[in-house]
């Protein structure tokens, strides 16, 4: 599959302390691919050297092939960022707020209202943005996102300090992106978020790369104990291990109509990145 976005043995200092230390990775065409660590693991940094927002101190960094000091006006409308340091205008509305950007990409006056329809946010288009919400706050910048139709969008935490509800209407889109053929650089330090988004992920900590995989192949990877969950009908669980001495039972329980559900006890995300570093991902 064709390679977007491919890093090699990137290296970022800051105050003589790495922050990025040798990340290497490849990003497909089309994949949702999650970049997970805690915060202050270097995540934002790392798309800001992807998109030529800061300059690496070893290594290369390459969007569609082209090397990231060396993208033009051109190659930048060709994706789009999402972070939270980008600034939103309180004072203007959210039309005005996408309007400046509009002209300063050239894009047609037309797309900006056909972005905050694609949020949710046509009816608050001219509601001036100190009155948003959070939720509202992260579609309107996910709304510049969608106005130069990207091919490749780097959405940095989207969904931080956002409800269940707001955040699964975010995934939803993100989803709908994938499947028009879009390539999405997700960074995230909600693990379930990766699991059901992604399927690439890296996961990193003190800037160095820890494990890489489907999420489904990295908890496959650290599925030391290898147990079954059976869910009974008395409303109690029991747990055996996965193996040949299980199946006299586990045949029992399903005869008698005791067992009600049946599940491997495969690790998630957060457990394997806990045995990996000592640390909880979620801080």
């Amino acid at each position: 599959m064709e390679v977007t976005i491919a890093a090699n043995n990137i290296v970022k200092s800051f105050a003589g302390k790495r922050v990025l230390d040798g990340l290497s990775f490849n990003v497909l065409k089309g994949q949702i691919f999650g970049l997970l660590g805690p915060s202050g693991a270097g995540k934002t940094t790392l798309i800001k050297i992807l998109t030529g927002q800061l300059t690496r101190d070893l290594g290369t960094a390459e969007i569609n092939g082209i090397s990231a000091d060396k993208l033009t006006g051109d190659d930048n409308k060709r994706f789009g960022i999402m972070m939270d340091d980008f600034g939103v205008y309180e004072r203007l509305s959210c039309y005005d707020n996408l309007k400046i950007f509009a002209e300063i990409y050239g894009v047609k006056k037309d797309n900006i209202l056909n972005s905050l329809k694609k949020v949710g946010l046509e009816s608050a288009r001219k509601t001036p943005a100190a009155k948003l919400s959070k939720g509202m706050r992260s579609r309107l910048r996910l709304a510049r996102v969608f106005m130069t139709d990207p091919e490749i969008l780097f959405l940095d935490e989207p969904t931080s300090g956002l409800d269940p509800a707001t955040a699964g209407e975010i995934h939803k889109m993100m989803l709908e992106e994938k499947g028009n053929g879009k390539t999405i650089f997700l960074t995230t330090h909600t693990m379930s978020e990766a699991e059901k988004l992604c399927d690439d992920i890296v996961m990193i900590n003190e800037g160095k790369i820890v494990e890489h995989g489907s999420p489904r192949e990295i908890c496959r990877r650290y599925n030391h104990r290898r147990m079954l969950k059976i869910h009974l009908s008395d409303g109690s669980d029991i747990q055996l291990s996965h193996d040949e001495n299980a199946a006299d039972k586990v045949a029992e329980l399903i005869r008698s109509g005791h067992a009600e559900t049946i599940h491997t006890t495969e690790p998630d995300l957060e457990t394997v990145f806990m045995e990996l570093t000592g640390k909880e991902l979620a801080v």
